[in-house]
């Protein structure tokens, strides 16, 4: 495979694909994630299964674009579900004119994708263009976001940008939209189809752990932070949709560069996440308190590993004591709350 070191002149630069008015124009993982929870939460909303059906069409549309950074249109002109490798997690898209391509979406992507359009059906996107942007508007709107945000463009710019900051190589970045190469070096041409799958499928098989099985992980964007004269309180925005807080000391802020809007991970250890038993939040002294369901409870000889499920699919694992785990009496799908002290919240740069 030819070596994976940018050029100079194709650096992960994201002007090389956006003006400046566009970078501003895009959403961050955060609220990429807000808005993919606004859709799932409007199609669960359906009560007709007509409608339903109909929702998780633009659904449908709406993963493609966002995990894709297809054109609308090209996602509109997909003429069967055969263009979508399911067990290869790849979408063939484009035209004729100017060409076809192949692009990886992560497992989860494709495997929500079978669950509503089964294989072979024809024209599954055959939808008005001007209702789907309205439909986008519209959950962008029920997010809190501005309702130019959610546009099929943005998203698609979004995600260039997502993917250029996860140090995906420009070309790449530029075939897997669609763009022209004819600027691109003899070098980089050399760099086949199938390495460039394989560089993608590697990015995209990251953010689908980062998003369904992270365990004891808080993917997020810094949304506050208060200092003190020897400590700082940082509060995430997490994928999920809630917030985390930490105390880290001022000297390790400055080493993270850390600002409103910074891209990090929040970690903490099993020994340090207590459980509490029962479907009302608990009274704690403990700055983040996280509602899950006990998906499975792991028994040795002196201690119990109890594994919550939170709503967005994170698991949190705890390390306790058996005394402590007979005194809680916990069985499988009982409603538990995590609860983690802003002192255990290790912050870390990447991943995101």
């Amino acid at each position: 495979m030819p070596s994976m070191k940018t050029p100079p002149h194709a650096s992960a630069n994201p002007s090389t694909i956006l003006t400046p008015s566009e970078e501003e124009r895009t959403l961050d993982p955060v609220q990429l994630a807000a808005l993919e929870t606004a859709f799932r939460d409007w199609v669960s909303a359906a009560r007709r299964s007509d409608v339903r059906r109909s929702r998780q069409r633009i659904f449908c549309i709406f993963l493609l674009i966002r995990y894709t950074g297809a054109r609308l249109g090209e996602i509109l002109g997909i003429a069967s579900t055969d263009q979508i490798d399911f067990t290869g997690h790849t979408v063939h898209i484009g035209s004729r004119s100017a060409g076809y391509r192949d692009v990886q979406i992560p497992p989860h992507v494709a495997e929500g994708i079978l669950e509503v359009l089964p294989p072979s059906t024809e024209a599954p996107f055959s939808v008005d263009p001007g209702h789907v942007r309205r439909k986008f508007y519209e959950q962008a709107e029920s997010c809190g976001l501005a309702k130019a945000m959610g546009s099929p463009n943005v998203i698609r710019r979004s995600r260039a940008l997502e993917l250029l900051r996860s140090n995906l190589p420009l070309p790449v970045v530029q075939k897997m939209l669609g763009h022209s190469t004819a600027g691109l070096t003899a070098s980089w041409l050399d760099f086949s189809e199938q390495d460039m799958q394989r560089v993608v499928a590697h990015v995209t098989r990251r953010e689908s752990r980062i998003k369904t099985s992270a365990r004891n992980s808080f993917a997020g964007k810094v949304a506050s932070m208060v200092s003190g004269e020897i400590q700082t309180v940082v509060t995430l925005d997490t994928l999920g949709g809630y917030p985390i807080t930490a105390i880290i000391t001022n000297e390790s802020a400055d080493r993270l560069a850390l600002k409103p809007g910074t891209l990090l991970t929040a970690e903490v250890k099993a020994p340090w996440v207590l459980v509490a038993a029962g479907p009302h939040p608990p009274l704690t002294s403990c700055a983040n308190t996280l509602e899950g369901k006990v998906r499975r409870i792991i028994k040795g000889g002196n201690t119990t590993e109890v594994i919550l499920g939170l709503k967005d699919g994170t698991e949190v694992c705890a390390l306790m004591t058996r005394s402590g785990d007979d005194d809680l009496g916990l069985r499988q799908d009982d409603t538990a709350w995590a609860l983690i002290d802003a002192f255990s919240v290790i912050l870390r740069m990447g991943d995101l």
